[in-house]
């Protein structure tokens, strides 16, 4: 008779969750929720200075200078807008910035894909120690090769001149890691079938390697871009009047006033800055995620 009971009552038991199941669905979900909120903090604490660059290119000085700060601008105005475009000869520094920017990214794409492809897929003499001086060269800042550089560029009179601005940077160490890396990832089989047709190796470089070459080639342009367009110490020193001065250089010299920095004039050129870095990372955003996981980015 217990028996008989017993067996009654076991369906019923089957399928419902133990005392386990849900303190294990519990903790599960007290860590989402924990996770969300961490994230959802990183997020805002990224957001919020480029929140408040937008808006304080709408404040004027007086406002932004006030205590206790407002976060939204009491009276939005444009005229450091109107200042930036119309007192600063703000076409001659962008096109600066473009031109720079343009082909120093160009430069990276030719250039590292070339010495990446060499590194990764040919055999010559001096292979691996040259990859290790390109290893070692990104340990070393920039700032230490900064003066000999200049003297360089001096001694060849490219000072204030677009190949002084553009030729220091046409191939970066990161830029060669990054492509030997990725091409290295492709199989051998490919250029092999190539090369049994006849077809010679810068042939092999530019019909075979280039076309696989996407993600990698969109890390390269964001991060060359990105860091050519921004660049301020080199123009800086290099570019000496103002036909050569880059937007960066440019807003820096003239968002100084006599008594007290523009810090208006400042955000409205920091906006304007950061719109084509914005476009380009738009456009190669969804190659930018799978070039830096095939290329061993950490």
């Amino acid at each position: 008779m217990t028996s008989q009971v017993t067996d009654a009552r076991k369906p019923t038991d089957v399928g419902r969750p133990t005392d386990g199941h849900r303190t294990r669905r519990r903790s599960n979900t007290t860590r989402k929720t924990v996770l969300y909120v961490v994230l959802t903090l990183g997020v805002v604490a990224m957001v919020f200075p480029f929140i408040w660059m937008v808006l304080g290119s709408f404040k004027t000085n007086a406002e932004i200078r006030r205590s206790p700060l407002g976060f939204l601008p009491e009276n939005p105005t444009l005229d450091n807008y109107a200042q930036l475009f119309g007192r600063l000869d703000f076409t001659t520094f962008f096109t600066n910035s473009v031109i720079v920017a343009v082909f120093v990214t160009l430069g990276n794409i030719v250039f590292s894909s070339m010495v990446g492809y060499a590194l990764a897929k040919l055999e010559f003499a001096g292979k691996r120690l040259l990859f290790g001086m390109v290893l070692g060269t990104l340990m070393v800042p920039g700032v230490v090769t900064f003066v000999p550089l200049f003297v360089l560029t001096s001694n060849l009179g490219l000072v204030n001149s677009y190949p002084g601005l553009i030729l220091p940077f046409l191939i970066t160490p990161l830029g060669v890691f990054l492509m030997r890396q990725f091409i290295g990832s492709l199989p051998d089989d490919i250029i092999e079938a190539a090369r049994i047709d006849g077809a010679s190796e810068w042939r092999i470089f530019l019909r075979v390697i280039m076309p696989l070459c996407g993600p990698a080639v969109a890390v390269l342009t964001i991060l060359t871009f990105l860091g050519s367009w921004n660049n301020f110490l080199w123009p800086l020193v290099v570019a000496t009047s103002e036909e050569k001065y880059t937007l960066p250089v440019a807003l820096a010299l003239y968002s100084v006033g006599q008594n007290a920095a523009q810090y208006g004039l400042m955000m409205a050129g920091a906006v304007v800055v950061v719109i084509p870095v914005l476009l380009v990372f738009v456009v190669l955003q969804r190659y930018f995620v799978q070039g830096i996981a095939l290329t061993g980015i950490k």
